[in-house]
């Protein structure tokens, strides 16, 4: 059970980590036990994700953009009821342009950029950011057993360079309190035990970087 006063200070929450690493689930669970609004980016709704995945270049600009946008307006609508609601969000607006970072060339940033500098003011900062790693086996995996189509053509080093993106930015991120999850070894999305425990470490957070490092909970 959450404790009233731990819920309060918890706000907003923004679970992170690269793709198959199970941010939706997690964020998914925790707006449950949170009675907090889940925000979700819905990859599912970008029109042209699947085809980035297969021809980068081409779709990488277009795929942003609409990435961009649409967590904007993500932002936007939770501002408007600031105060008096609590989120769990499974993205933190400022990973975006970690994403085009990777995928965009040289000219394409320079707009990318402009466009992102139009739409970054004003936002709400999370009270914690759950930071999520895996191994690459792992997320493989996971991604193969979710079996979303537009994510069948995602190539091992974009992944690779994905998670060594994900490392160097929250090396250095100090915006907020940051809790780093290794989430290879625990199932949060069908074990109750490997939940609770992380539930447990999560509501326990105070300021600064944290490091959870479980052992998976035998059912």
């Amino acid at each position: 059970m959450v404790s009233s006063s731990t819920a309060a200070r918890l706000r907003y929450i923004a679970v992170e980590g690269p793709i198959g690493v199970g941010k939706t689930t997690l964020a998914r669970r925790l707006a449950q036990s949170l009675d907090a609004q889940l925000v979700s980016e819905n990859p599912a709704g970008n029109p042209f994700l699947t085809e980035f995945y297969r021809n980068p270049k081409q779709y990488a600009l277009p795929a942003q953009l609409h990435f961009l946008m649409s967590r904007r307006a993500s932002m936007c609508e939770m501002a408007k009821s600031a105060g008096s609601s609590a989120w769990v969000a499974d993205f933190l607006f400022d990973k975006d342009k970690l994403f085009a970072s990777l995928t965009l060339d040289e000219k394409q940033f320079a707009l990318y950029q402009s466009i992102a500098s139009e739409l970054s003011f004003d936002l709400l900062v999370p009270d914690l950011v759950v930071y999520l790693q895996a191994s690459s086996d792992v997320l493989f995996d996971r991604i193969e057993k979710r079996g979303k189509l537009s994510e069948q053509s995602i190539a091992s080093s974009y992944l690779s360079r994905l998670q060594n993106a994900y490392k160097e930015y929250f090396h250095d991120y100090c915006d907020t309190s940051v809790l780093i999850v290794n989430a290879t070894e625990i199932d949060f999305a069908d074990n109750e035990g490997d939940y609770a425990g992380l539930l447990e470490q999560i509501m326990a957070v105070k300021a600064g970087r944290h490091y959870f490092n479980p052992s998976p909970v035998i059912a």
